[in-house]
């Protein structure tokens, strides 16, 4: 099949996805679109919103439409690396097995990740980057396509262990939910507090998504929309050539060249799934929030003045 043909086929399969995810998920389209786009660069997500907006039915509905192993990791405190990623114990015959943790799976739902302190945070996120575990000197490949939504609830701070920027920089994606409008609420209390079950279909299988992954990747991009890029990620630097006003006064640190790349990823993704055969600015522009929100941090001039990271970068574009 060639390229322009399987670029049709992931529309009309795409659209297919949307439409049985929206037999469960009332609203939160954006929120949607994002989560699959992640999954179609093979990229990983966090989820901020607060309690009962649907986050876990979300990511195990996306789960259950493509056909992959889902698993929910519940983070707390007393939570190890060991509870993650697996250990080692002794059988019967007295030799060492490995009891593989919940990390072996297609899609991992990391709840509330900043819950549990930064050994935890990091075995989970050297899963993330390296698509692999080590453990007693032995190396454990997870399984293909992997992919990590991690969730956050932005109300209750006290008690948890807030991801370093490093660690941030490995999430593609964040995605902020939002309550549903008045009409959208109404729908989900109909649809949820009856006896009905809404049955839905697998739209994909392992394979086709990482065939698709590796289709988005094959999608050209002009020098101009890449050097676009490249210009709105280096304008989040505070103090360097290209920085804003804005930047200059509200950032202390602006996002690195991984940013640069996600956009350009996300960009392709973007526009593949509306039917065009290579990025334009617009695409760039519609997922430049998502990819750059986590990755510029404010200063304590900006969090005084009520500057917010959405108010930077929508002044950038």
């Amino acid at each position: 099949m060639s390229d322009v043909a399987a670029a049709k086929e992931l529309v009309t399969k795409y659209k297919q996805l949307k439409k049985e995810i929206g037999k469960i998920i009332i609203g939160q389209d954006k929120a949607v679109d994002h989560v699959l786009l992640s999954i179609f660069i093979g990229g990983h997500s966090l989820l901020i919103g607060v309690p009962g907006l649907a986050k876990t039915l979300l990511v195990s509905t996306v789960a259950r439409t493509l056909g992959l192993d889902f698993k929910r990791i519940q983070f707390t405190p007393d939570l190890m690396p060991s509870d993650i990623i697996g250990s080692e114990i002794l059988d019967e015959n007295r030799k060492f097995q490995f009891l593989k943790g919940p990390i072996f799976s297609n899609i991992i739902l990391a709840d509330e990740i900043n819950r549990t302190p930064p050994k935890t945070q990091a075995a989970l996120l050297e899963a993330m980057q390296e698509r692999s575990v080590t453990v007693a000197g032995h190396e454990h490949k997870l399984a293909k396509p992997f992919f990590v939504l991690a969730t956050q609830n932005p109300i209750e701070q006290e008690g948890t262990y807030p991801l370093p920027e490093a660690q941030l920089d490995r999430f593609l994606f964040s995605i902020n939910l939002d309550y549903p409008s008045f009409n959208e609420e109404v729908t989900i209390v109909k649809t949820t507090t009856d006896d009905h079950t809404e049955k839905i279909d697998m739209v994909f299988s392992a394979e086709e998504i990482l065939e698709f992954q590796h289709l988005v990747r094959r999608i050209p991009v002009a020098d101009n929309v890449i050097e676009y890029a490249v210009n709105l990620v280096s304008k989040t630097r505070p103090n360097t050539d290209n920085a804003t006003d804005i930047v200059n006064q509200y950032i202390s640190w602006g996002a690195g060249p991984r940013a640069s790349q996600n956009l350009i990823l996300a960009g392709k993704a973007h526009a593949v799934i509306r039917g065009k055969l290579s990025p334009d600015k617009e695409d760039i522009q519609a997922i430049a929030y998502a990819v750059l929100h986590h990755r510029i941090v404010r200063n304590y001039k900006a969090e005084a003045e009520g500057v917010s990271e959405k108010d930077i970068i929508d002044s950038l574009l």
